[in-house]
């Protein structure tokens, strides 16, 4: 998974970011998205695509990440934005703040110099590669995908104390049978995305 990074660091690229983000198919909450920049030469053994990991060992791959990383950065679009814009705007523009705030261990600001991206092309005046289903083949994108996945979870563990009726922390904002049971009970929260809801709305 370490061959595209390897190939740019030769190339001369040293801060190599990669991208990935999560929550865009809930129906509340942030669009979270993580830059991260990995060494090439310190390896975490059983980085893959979040979505193929169990919460338990995420966690666990999340301190290692965190801790071995030379910079990383977390971008969030809350739900009312999310609205406005549309979730794919909202999506990239998650995925550029991300960028902004990569920093290292000392909070000092980092520039990557080189993007590798799950998918989505930024406007940005960054050298770039998008490469769809990046968190497969990408060991940073993969450990984006893990960090920004992580993030999020926390997220919904504090969203769930604040509407705890919903269930947030068992299905994390998406579209299960019992969230969508929630809504036509007892409405809409501050935090749901109101353009992901016409459909589940109309059955009142």
């Amino acid at each position: 998974m370490i061959q595209i990074e390897k190939k740019l660091w030769n190339e001369g690229y040293k801060y190599i970011a990669c991208i990935d983000e999560v929550g865009r198919g809930c129906l509340l909450g942030d669009v979270v998205a993580c830059a991260i920049i990995m060494p090439i030469d310190e390896l975490i053994e059983g980085i893959k695509d979040s979505k193929k990991i169990s919460q338990k060992k995420r966690e666990k791959l999340y301190d290692s990440i965190i801790d071995r990383s030379l910079g990383v950065g977390i971008g969030r679009v809350d739900a009312k934005t999310i609205d406005e814009i549309n979730i794919k705007k909202a999506t990239l523009l998650a995925m550029k703040k991300a960028i902004g705030n990569i920093k290292d261990k000392d909070g000092n600001k980092i520039e990557p110099d080189y993007l590798l991206i799950d998918a989505e092309k930024l406007d940005v005046d960054i050298p770039q590669e998008n490469i769809i289903k990046g968190d497969e083949k990408c060991y940073g994108i993969a450990s984006a995908s893990i960090i920004a996945k992580v993030y999020r979870d926390r997220l919904c563990g504090e969203w769930d104390k604040d509407y705890p009726e919903y269930g947030i922390e068992k299905h994390k904002g998406y579209g299960t049978k019992q969230h969508r049971e929630m809504i036509l009970t007892c409405g809409i929260t501050p935090i749901h995305r109101k353009t992901f809801l016409t459909k589940i709305l109309s059955q009142k």
